[in-house]
């Protein structure tokens, strides 16, 4: 029997007073009747906020995003007008919801849970997604690259006059790679989102930005002149504990070729000698200059963002990747610099067609000043976390799901055109089903062999027309139910397609994965924005496409996504299997991953740079320009008949022949 009006106003009234929050009734009675259809809200973050705490606690992506201590929700807005103004009516604290506008008409928003719904529904709000969590993509790439006849001789390019930014795990600011021939640092600026902003050491953020610590040019200088190490990471304490982003930025950028003469101004004995600087580098300067290693823009001056905060098991979200490239555009900006931007990292939640907000928003940001985007396309081609199919009408297509032993939690996404209309039924490893019907939205919770599944049929955003249905697997206990789980697909309509994706490996048991997996369009998100280069991995050994890379979009063979405009993705390939790069102990060794592919087209990028716009070449070399020139310019690889083809686009990085030098 329907709850009865009176008792509906009774349950929210009593839940204002819970609150401490006066807000009329009827906005209430909206949320509890209509909160599934906000059509302004994204489908996970909606199924997210129906879910009860204990039960989201379990996933490792409805809590993505939930402060707990707070209560509040860390949101990503796409807005119009004065965002701050159009919150300042809400009866919250300035602690309680934090604003922060970034570039083009997008903004993050600190909410508590009980207001995200009503903030939601403010006629400046359109549209509200929640973060999700990123993950890192782990020969003489130069030489292969067509690098050195444009650096070794006319025209001499460097990367000089260019901004190069790495956002990722941080960088090691001692490191001889990073710094000048008399000891100084080539950083710009170092915006550590993990260090706590603290008045009495000088630790403030950035500009417009409330957290992290942005240690600056002098401060890191100051640093290097401590002949101790710990004094020096007091001064400036920002480390990069995985060392990712030293290798990236070595390989983008690295210098230590730069240190001439052995020691080139440093004091063996670590008191400073000529300039000032002391030498920390363990295994001895001499070694460091004679191994000659130079990245691709080795002149670049480098601006540094270490991404995310000491939580979600130290996995940076989206909204600090947002964060980060808005404070390195308006770095850009106010000094008047162009600007290169490394992104190494992405994950596989979403259509894969460019339509999140976070996509959006690097398109928006590519087209702001001299800028240029690189993002690598992840490392999901051999991974097993993606399965597509077509269903006849009258047939049932199967996808089977191995969940391997000891699977703590994850996500199953199936993305499908909105207009087909599926029957799902879904089949535990001990043959329990469960069918429902994708023609209604909503929440939907089965339960079987001690897992819980949460499921939500999602709609179309203001912003795509495909649908999600989206499955939460969370155990009543510790695991999941380890098997075989069935997804049988039937169609009501016509024959239609289907497209699966679990979460990036990194995030799963190695043993949970499809069976007949497909290995094309496996790109990670944000790769899949229109207006970045994305970059795809090949191994220089052998030259040819290098298999984990993440595939991209075949032309005739997807129904949903980019397909429709006729992108092409990965843009080009360059490098990326056992590439020579710094490490954080002061040596050097071999990285594997598209992570460390894309720092030679982002270096790259500075040289083009550097040539059209610091020496007057042509004054529009950035953006999309730069892409179409890398496009040309790339050569064919081994194994290849047509191009651009789905596995490296347009074919290998070749900086000799994008440069259009007569």
């Amino acid at each position: 029997m329907p709850t009865p009006v009176a008792a509906l106003c009774e349950i929210t009234l009593k839940q204002v007073r819970v609150n401490k929050r006066q807000f009329p009734a009827h906005i209430f009675l909206e949320n509890f009747w209509i909160f599934a259809m906000n059509q302004k809200i994204e489908n996970v973050l909606a199924l997210a906020l129906q879910t009860p705490e204990p039960v989201r606690e379990k996933s490792l992506n409805l809590n993505v995003g939930f402060m707990e201590e707070t209560r509040t929700w860390e949101l990503i807005v796409k807005y119009n007008g004065n965002l701050s103004k159009a919150v300042s009516g809400l009866p919250v604290t300035a602690e309680e919801l934090i604003v922060e506008e970034l570039i083009a008409g997008y903004g993050l928003l600190t909410v508590p849970e009980d207001l995200v719904d009503t903030v939601s529904r403010l006629p400046q709000i359109e549209y509200v997604e929640k973060p999700k969590r990123l993950f890192f993509s782990m020969a003489d790439g130069k030489e292969v690259s067509c690098v050195l006849p444009v650096t070794k001789r006319q025209p001499f390019l460097s990367g000089k006059g260019i901004l190069l930014a790495v956002i990722d795990s941080g960088i090691d600011y001692t490191n001889r790679n990073f710094r000048n021939a008399d000891g100084s640092t080539r950083i710009l600026s170092l915006w550590d989102q993990t260090v706590s902003p603290d008045a009495e050491k000088g630790f403030f953020p950035p500009e417009g930005f409330q957290t992290g610590t942005e240690f600056t040019r002098e401060q890191i200088n100051a640093a290097l002149r401590e002949a101790d190490l710990l004094r020096q990471y007091e001064l400036v304490p920002s480390r990069d504990s995985s060392g990712h982003g030293t290798a990236v930025a070595g390989i983008a950028a690295g210098a230590a070729a730069n240190v001439t003469g052995g020691t080139a101004g440093f004091a063996d004995d670590g008191t400073g000698g000529a300039t000032g600087f002391a030498d920390n580098v363990t295994g001895g300067v001499a070694g460091f200059a004679d191994n000659g290693y130079e990245g691709v823009a080795p002149e670049s001056e480098l601006l540094i963002v270490k991404l995310g905060t000491p939580r979600e098991n130290s996995f940076p979200r989206t909204t600090e990747m947002m964060r980060a490239v808005t404070y390195v555009v308006r770095k850009a900006q106010s000094i008047n610099r162009p600007v290169a931007i490394n992104l190494s990292f992405g994950n596989t939640y979403g259509a894969h067609d460019g339509s999140s907000l976070l996509e959006r928003f690097l398109d928006n940001a590519a087209e702001i000043g001299r800028t240029v985007i690189c993002v690598g396309s992840g490392n999901e081609g051999a991974s097993a976390g993606h399965r597509e199919g077509r269903v006849n009408l009258g047939e049932t297509a199967e996808t089977e799901l191995s969940v391997g032993a000891y699977e703590t939690a994850f996500s199953v996404q199936l993305w499908k055109t909105y207009t087909d209309v599926f029957r799902i039924t879904l089949r535990s490893p001990g043959g329990q089903e469960f069918s429902f019907s994708t023609e209604k939205g909503g929440e939907i919770t089965w339960e079987a062999e001690r897992t819980r599944i949460l499921i939500y049929v999602g709609e179309p955003s203001p912003y795509a027309v495909e649908q999600e249905i989206y499955f939460d697997f969370i155990p009543e206990n510790l695991y999941i139910s380890p098997g075989i789980w069935s997804f049988l697909i039937g169609t009501q309509e016509k024959e239609s397609s289907f497209y699966f994706y679990l979460p990036s490996q990194a995030a799963r048991n190695q043993n949970t994965r499809f069976f007949e997996p497909n290995p094309n369009l496996t790109l990670t998100i944000p790769s899949t924005a229109s207006k970045v280069i994305t970059v795809g991995a090949y191994d220089s050994t052998y030259d040819a496409y290098a298999d984990f890379s993440g595939r991209g979009y075949r032309y005739a063979e997807r129904d949903i996504g980019l397909l429709a405009a006729g992108a092409a993705k990965p843009d080009l390939a360059a490098p990326g299997v056992n590439i020579t790069a710094p490490d954080i102990y002061g040596g050097y060794r071999s990285f594997t991953g598209t992570s460390f592919a894309t720092p030679f087209v982002t270096g790259v990028a500075a040289l083009l740079m550097e040539w059209g716009i610091v020496q007057g070449n042509d004054a529009f070399l950035y953006g999309e320009k730069v892409k179409a020139y890398l496009r040309r310019g790339a050569r064919k690889i081994r194994g290849e008949e047509f191009y651009p083809n789905d596995r490296v686009g347009y074919g290998a990085l070749c900086v000799a022949d994008s440069i259009p030098i007569q």
